[in-house]
């Protein structure tokens, strides 16, 4: 075949660029001059979608490789680095394609074409991969006849599922049509060739009215003074079908086989030339559609408009200028939801969004990389598309597929390989779930620290298991700890009351949440309104100087409208400087000091509303010392008390009391400390300290 020469490409072009396509043809023609035309067809392909020029080349190189005329290698020495990564990731992407195309026998199912659009996307490095891709396929559709019939029915199959739903997607008009009339062409041949007939026959006597229609309508924008470009816009095969099956019309009956486009400069002149239509002839007015004013949430413009024309005939006329065009032709207005229809996939939306913006990008700003997504892609055995958190693991899949699938896992393969259970997913791989009849979860799957679980709703999952299964271990467990708090269990009534109050329906829910930690005993006594001399204490010794302080400090508080009344710090909520706090008026003890959102204070009020005053911390810098509880929450080990107390000691921070509960079941160790501070810097100090003590998930502190 002829080599192309340089007048035959975009005028955007620099001498440079055409020489570099050139080259690339050149090196393809070298080693299989015979595939030439391959190379030629895509590269043309391209240039019509006005892409640049590295991407025309990485196209012809793509077409090269596939047809092995030369190895990586040898294209990686000839060619820079950008042109030849993008070559290399177009090919991926077509070859994942194809696997995932064969995987699915019985055809794709509900959301496969979304999340697999969606993990093409997030494989996808470089945003100019896309228009490779689709050119590519839209080459092996013009080569169809060289298959056998099964090839052919495989791929034209691909091409409607896949190819040109990503086409539409993208807004690229020019390659969805083709797409779109080719794989109609194969896989309903009768159909096809019963429009392409009744188009043939009409042709002549078309053509001839649509020029007399063309004419005239030039001629009147002309005589108006507008500046317009009016011709006959061609009808796809398919679009014909499609309308002739929806609205179950004959093709005899259809109005917009005769269609015109009237392009002009700008915005009013769309109106302009909307009124010489009008005035010209009768509009039809259901069949007017204003997409200028009142553009899509695609931002697709143009107007819609149907006459009838000479002859008593309808002609469909759209009316834009050049760069509505642009966008509705070359892939800038994505208008997929207006054709396909169907529900609204915010992800897809988001993703296509960045995809767009990276193609379109100004010459000034050369990088078109995509972000990092927080999501991942991987297929089934089936080839079916899971949607997984970034950095997910085989459990995360096995979990997703089916709560047993999870509980009975034991091993998984990646793209055919045994891989570990912590092992990190990637887009586009293929993940096998190896399970096995009397499996059952591991604790170690809720431990953060050994990461077996990133999914939220796989761990939760593994929780529910538990739950089930140690339900009668986790309410004698909470039976336990409050016995041993207590030295007795309350009333059957009182123990009901209670559960209520913490939203369970039956005291041994109210138990086993207790048990399993989710509910901690501190919190029932301070419901239970236990005094204190009454509760049974473990305390672990303290270091020497980190004992209770035997005197309180002076309150530095003041209490508006009254001098030289006593007051303390109510023990329930342990106020803190710079929080908003409440005086009480004690019979004895002078006014307590709670917070304002104390679960006290609000059925004090109720009671005894008179005897509340208002309080504040006083001006000047606090010297004073304050109690606070913190929870800390860590994998249990070795150790983990002597670590904490080794930094609380280091910060001269005191310790009054400790308290610990240890989950044997989830391996979890549970701390509520009771600690002297002096300010909530100090506090915030401290507790970025512990987060970084070795095994702690969690340090905050309990209000």
């Amino acid at each position: 075949m002829k080599r192309a020469s340089a007048n035959q490409w975009s005028e955007s072009f620099s001498a440079n660029d055409i020489q570099l396509i050139q080259s690339a043809l050149s090196f393809s023609e070298n080693r299989e001059r015979s595939e030439l035309s391959d190379q030629n067809q895509i590269a043309k392909i391209l240039d019509h979608l006005n892409v640049d020029c590295e991407t025309i080349v990485a196209a012809i190189l793509l077409a090269g490789l596939e047809k092995g005329a030369f190895d990586q290698s040898m294209m990686v020495n000839a060619y820079p680095a950008s042109i030849c990564n993008l070559a290399i990731q177009s090919q991926t992407l077509i070859h994942l394609e194809r696997d995932w195309i064969d995987k699915l026998q019985g055809g794709l199912e509900e959301n496969d074409n979304s999340t697999h659009h969606m993990m093409l996307l997030n494989m996808m490095k470089d945003a100019r991969a896309v228009f490779i891709i689709l050119a590519y396929q839209l080459l092996r559709m013009h080569q169809l006849a060289q298959q056998t019939e099964a090839e052919q029915h495989r791929i034209a199959k691909e091409t409607e599922q896949i190819f040109v739903p990503l086409a539409n997607r993208l807004g690229i008009g020019q390659l969805k049509w083709e797409l779109e009339d080719l794989a109609f062409r194969c896989l309903q041949p009768a159909e096809y060739k019963k429009i392409a007939n009744a188009l043939e026959e009409r042709r002549v006597d078309r053509e001839q009215y649509m020029r007399s229609v063309v004419d005239e309508l030039q001629i009147k924008l002309n005589e108006a003074g507008l500046e317009a470009e009016v011709y006959g816009r061609a009808k796809h095969i398919f679009s014909i079908w499609k309308k002739m099956q929806k609205k179950d019309l004959k093709f005899s009956d259809l109005y917009d086989v005769r269609a015109v486009r009237i392009m002009v400069k700008d915005l009013s002149s769309c109106y302009s030339a909307l009124s010489i239509v009008h005035d010209l002839w009768q509009f039809i007015p259901s069949e007017y559609d204003d997409y200028v004013a009142a553009p899509k949430k695609n931002n697709y413009q143009s107007l819609h408009t149907a006459v009838i024309g000479p002859e008593s005939k309808t002609v469909e006329i759209q009316i834009r200028t050049y760069e509505m065009h642009a966008h509705a032709e070359l892939g800038v207005a994505a208008h997929w939801r207006y054709k396909e229809g169907g529900k609204r996939d915010k992800g897809l939306e988001e993703q296509l969004e960045s995809l767009r913006d990276a193609l379109n990008r100004t010459e000034e700003t050369v990088d078109t990389t995509l972000q990092k997504p927080s999501r991942i892609y991987v297929l089934s055995p089936k080839g079916h598309v899971v949607e997984l958190p970034s950095a997910a693991t085989p459990l995360d899949f096995a979990y997703h597929i089916h709560s047993e699938v999870g509980n009975r896992c034991r091993g998984a393969k990646v793209n055919g390989k045994m891989v570990p259970l912590t092992y990190q997913l990637l887009n586009g791989q293929t993940v096998e779930i190896i399970t096995a009849k009397d499996a059952r979860p591991s604790r170690d799957w809720l431990v953060p620290y050994f990461g077996y679980l990133k999914s939220s709703r796989a761990r939760s999952k593994v929780r529910s298991w538990f739950k089930r299964e140690f339900r009668g271990e986790h309410v004698n467990a909470g039976k336990s700890a409050i016995t041993k708090q207590l030295g007795v269990l309350p009333s059957n009534t009182a123990l009901k009351t209670l559960a209520k109050t913490f939203n369970f329906c039956h005291v041994d829910d109210f138990y086993a949440a207790v048990g399993r930690g989710d509910l901690g005993v501190n919190q029932v006594l301070n419901s239970l309104e236990v005094p204190e001399e009454k509760v049974k204490k473990e305390v672990i010794p303290l270091p020497v100087g980190q004992g209770r302080s035997s005197k309180q400090p002076k309150s530095t508080l003041v209490i508006e409208g009254v001098d030289g009344l006593m007051t303390n710090l109510a023990r329930c909520c342990k106020p803190f400087p710079e929080e908003n706090v409440v005086g009480f008026i004690t019979q004895n003890r002078g006014v307590t000091i709670h917070r304002e959102d104390c679960s006290n204070v609000v059925a004090l009020r109720e009671q005894y509303p008179q005897r509340f005053v208002a309080v504040n911390w006083g001006g000047g810098k606090q010297v004073q010392s304050y109690e606070v509880d913190i929870e800390v929450i860590a994998l249990d080990r070795t150790g983990l008390l002597r670590d904490v107390m080794a930094v609380l000691s280091k910060h001269a921070i005191n310790v009054n009391k400790v308290n610990t509960f240890t989950d044997k079941s989830l391996q979890q160790a549970k701390m509520r400390l009771t600690l002297e501070i002096n300010d909530s810097e100090q506090l915030v100090s401290v507790l970025e300290k512990l987060i970084h003590v070795r095994g702690i998930f969690e340090a905050r502190r309990i209000k």
